[in-house]
């Protein structure tokens, strides 16, 4: 089987880049626009405790944020630099899939802007998050197996082990991955590759990247799946049914690019490269089906897409030529540009808060990806979940400076939520605060610290059940943001006495958020 010709650098690849640079000055821009993100400073919290996996995650992403924070400091801009490169090199390396798939100009150009536009990838390229690097790992992966198919090259199964391990240690869902691509070799053309001892060497490559963290799974019972358990039973999440679900692909991804990653798994699976290239199309179907049937949140097929907005956008090409309707590109590309435009203050910082507010009215559209069951107040979860944080910790650290000294040398601050401890932990040096402890994920495995309930300072809670283990309890401050979630309107109380050890009672306090 020949390979598809590679076409030579183009005016195309040159619009690629240049989409790629947009995007990247749009997010370095609006880096600083609003606030940092709650999983920010909890990734920044899990940085300060390096280690081979984390409760809900595994250490890849907090690698990242520990070294973004040690390069480039703790701004925003400074932890937001790695994510905006990764989203733009995302953008870079679809138009070099679409190349390598034997697309032309207007296939690269086409591809890199449905890249631009997705929501789903302006909000996550917004946030030094694991969520940023997930599809560019995906894509890499994509593009060994693709150098594979073209050149016959064994070599590159190799590499895309080793993208896949790095993807493991990123975010689990990269099994769904390797699990797609293993069931496409077989149902396609190209099962001979399943042969191939490179292949088996590769995924013990993975493994073996995978392994320490795997390891730390083990040793600590899972919990991992402890965490998903306790998520999926306390109906936190948005689950929505498969209908609703696969309608869902369609606003995060932008609603215009529907008929480009639709006709992209169409000519991967019926196109006449489908037994070159079938292999994509069925690992989209394989990850679309499982996020399905396991009622996952619809953006964690978001990885996936730019493979098929690749496929997508050649057969659009290939079809505009066979027809000779080669105006419809142009056409095509410049609604989807424009609809990207107004759908753009949704998805990325660009409007003040209340003119967002005004403009989500005036659009009668809710925000393109709903991830949780919350009161967000006038705004998406994920904006909402950038405001508020300093006030908070203004607030708490109030609080503790109205103790006397002594008090001040003995008091610890509690917090019923992970985010909140994560913010005292990232603003409280400014305001002379001592680091925060909690009983949520990571931070009930590092402990009391030297916490012994002389006098807590208790967030997140409404004090009914502290009455039962203090002996006072007093209500000293109130937390309260016009555009943070509603969740993080509360009020702050003083507690003195705690009626049983601390740290003896520590062990059985853990609880998954």
């Amino acid at each position: 089987m020949s390979q598809p010709a590679m076409q030579p650098t183009t005016a195309g690849t040159r619009v690629v880049w240049g989409l790629a640079s947009a995007k990247l000055v749009l997010h370095l821009l609006t880096a600083g626009r609003y606030g940092i993100f709650r999983d920010e400073m909890y990734g920044l919290a899990c940085a300060r405790h390096l280690d081979w996996g984390y409760i809900s995650h595994p250490p890849g992403g907090i690698l990242i944020t520990w070294v973004a924070s040690h390069v480039f400091g703790e701004s925003l801009l400074g932890l937001r630099l790695l994510p905006a490169l990764a989203g733009s090199a995302l953008v870079v390396l679809t138009g070099r899939v679409v190349r390598e798939m034997g697309g032309r100009g207007f296939a690269q150009a086409l591809a890199a802007l449905a890249i631009c536009v997705a929501p789903i990838y302006l909000i996550f390229d917004h946030w030094l998050m694991m969520n940023a690097f997930e599809p560019l790992i995906w894509l890499g992966c994509f593009y060994c197996v693709l150098r594979v198919v073209n050149t016959g090259e064994g070599r590159y199964w190799l590499g895309f082990g080793a993208l896949a391990g790095l993807g493991l240690e990123t975010k689990y869902s990269m099994v769904f991955l390797v699990m797609g691509v293993l069931i496409g070799l077989l149902l396609t053309g190209q099962r001979q590759r399943l042969g191939d001892w490179r292949l088996w060497a590769g995924l013990g490559v993975c493994g073996a990247i995978a392994l320490p963290n795997f390891l730390w799974q083990m040793h600590r019972g899972f919990p991992f799946l402890q965490h998903l358990h306790h998520v999926a039973a306390s109906n936190r999440d948005v689950i929505r049914k498969p209908v609703d679900f696969l309608l869902d692909q369609m606003m995060i991804m932008e609603p215009l690019t529907a008929p480009l990653w639709i006709g992209g798994v169409a000519w991967l699976l019926l196109g006449r490269q489908r037994a070159r290239y079938g292999v994509f199309g069925w690992t989209f179907v394989v990850v679309l089906c499982a996020f399905v049937a396991l009622r996952g949140k619809n953006y964690y097929v978001s990885p996936i897409y730019p493979i098929v907005l690749a496929s997508g956008s050649i057969a659009l090409e290939e079809l505009t030529e066979r027809l000779g309707r080669r105006w419809m590109r142009s056409a095509y590309a410049a609604a989807l540009a424009a609809s990207g435009l107004a759908l753009l203050p949704l998805a990325a910082p660009v409007l003040p808060p209340g003119t967002l507010v005004r403009y989500e009215e005036a659009l009668h559209l809710g925000p393109p990806v709903v991830f949780e069951h919350h009161d967000n107040g006038p705004l998406p979860q994920y904006f909402a979940d950038e405001f508020g944080w300093e006030d908070m910790v203004r607030e708490v650290a109030r609080v503790y400076h109205s103790l006397s000294p002594a008090d001040q040398g003995r008091a610890t601050i509690f917090s019923n939520n992970w985010g909140d401890a994560a913010a005292v932990d990232f603003f409280g040096p400014k305001w002379g605060l001592p680091r925060a402890i909690s009983n949520r994920d990571s931070y009930w495995d590092w402990g009391p610290r030297d916490c012994g309930g002389e006098v807590v300072i208790v967030l997140q809670t409404d004090g009914s059940g502290d009455r039962k283990h203090f002996a006072t309890v007093e209500k000293a401050g109130h937390v309260e943001h016009p555009y943070s979630r509603r969740d993080e309107w509360y009020d702050i109380y003083l507690c003195r006495g705690l009626t049983f050890d601390f740290r003896e009672a520590w062990p059985g306090m853990q609880k998954f958020d």
